[in-house]
C-alpha cells in the first residue's frame, strides 16, 4: 500500500490535494497465466480511498445517532415530568365509617339492703382490757401455750366470760354494760311521801333490782342502796313493782337485766 501526501495530486477539489491517496497493490498472479495477467493496466490495479472523507462520514453518523438517541431520551423524560405534574391526586383523606346504636336506658336496681349480721352461734361472754395505772418494772412471765381469740373480745356475752363458755340456760342477769340494748323506763316518777314532803326532807334514793324480759322488776331483786330517810324505802318499793321497763336485748333477744335508778326527790319553795 502506498501513501501521497503531495497537494494537487488526489485531483480533489475540496482539499486542494492534501487527501492522502491509499493504493493496494494488484494481489499475486501465478507465473503460468502470463505476463497479461500479473501486470494488469495501471487503471485497474489502483482503487484510492479518500481517508478523510470516511473520517467524516463515520462522525456524521455517530452525531445523528447521538442526536436521535438524545431526543428520545429527552421525550420520555418530558413525558414522565408531564404525567408526574398533571396526575390526578389521590384521595388521602381518612374516612370512617360510623353506625348510630341506639342503646335503651339502662334500669338501675335498689342494692339489697344489707341485713343485719346474725351469728349462727351467740357469743356467750367476753374478755376486758384493764389498763394499769401504773407500769410495772417487772415483766411477767409470757404463757407461751396461750393463744389468742379475737372472739372473747367481741363485747357481746358475759363480762369475764369466754366466747365458747358455758351455754347460758336463759336465767343470766347482765349487766348493763355488757348489752346491746339497755332497759328502758316506761312508767312515770314515783310519789313523794305526804310526811316527808311536809317534813321538807328530801334528796336522792338510789334502787337497784333485776328487770325480767317481760319488762317487770323482779320483787326479791329490791334493793335500797342510797337514802337520805328510811321513809322513802317503802314506797320506792312499790313505785318499783309497779313500774314498767322495755327489756333488754342481746343479738334481739330480750334478757334479764341488772339496773340502777336514782330517783330524786324534792320540795319546790314556797
Amino acid at each position: 500500500m502506498h501513501r501521497l501526501t503531495h497537494p494537487g495530486q488526489c485531483g480533489c477539489n475540496l482539499c486542494g490535494g492534501r487527501h492522502v491517496l491509499q493504493f493496494r497493490r494488484p494481489a499475486e498472479v501465478p507465473s503460468h497465466l502470463g505476463h497479461a495477467a500479473r501486470h494488469p493496466t495501471r487503471r485497474t490495479a489502483v482503487f484510492p480511498t479518500l481517508l478523510e472523507s470516511d473520517r467524516k462520514t463515520d462522525k456524521r453518523r455517530i452525531f445523528s445517532v447521538g442526536f436521535v438517541s438524545a431526543t428520545i431520551h429527552a421525550g420520555v423524560i418530558a413525558a414522565a415530568v408531564y404525567g408526574t405534574l398533571h396526575a390526578a391526586r389521590g384521595d388521602t383523606t381518612v374516612r370512617l365509617d360510623t353506625t348510630v346504636v341506639v342503646l335503651a336506658p339502662q334500669q338501675h336496681s335498689k342494692p339489697p339492703e344489707e341485713q343485719p349480721l346474725q351469728l349462727e352461734v351467740p357469743l356467750r361472754g367476753f374478755q376486758t382490757i384493764v389498763v394499769p395505772p401504773e407500769i410495772p418494772s417487772n415483766i411477767p412471765p409470757v404463757d407461751l401455750h396461750e393463744r389468742f381469740d379475737p372472739k372473747d373480745y367481741s363485747g357481746s356475752g358475759v363480762e369475764g366470760g369466754r366466747a365458747n363458755g358455758v351455754v347460758p340456760d336463759g336465767n343470766e342477769v347482765y349487766l348493763e354494760s355488757v348489752v346491746e340494748q339497755r332497759p328502758e323506763l316506761l312508767s312515770g316518777p314515783p310519789s313523794y311521801p305526804d310526811l316527808l314532803r311536809a317534813a321538807g326532807i328530801q334528796g336522792r334514793v338510789v334502787l337497784v333490782a333485776v328487770v325480767d324480759t317481760t319488762g317487770r322488776v323482779e320483787p326479791s331483786s329490791i334493793k335500797i342502796v342510797q337514802t337520805p330517810s328510811p321513809g322513802f324505802n317503802r314506797s320506792t318499793s312499790q313505785w318499783a313493782l309497779a313500774a314498767l321497763f322495755r327489756p333488754a336485748r342481746i343479738q334481739g333477744r330480750a334478757v334479764r337485766a341488772l339496773v340502777r335508778l336514782p330517783l330524786d326527790y324534792s320540795v319546790p319553795p314556797n
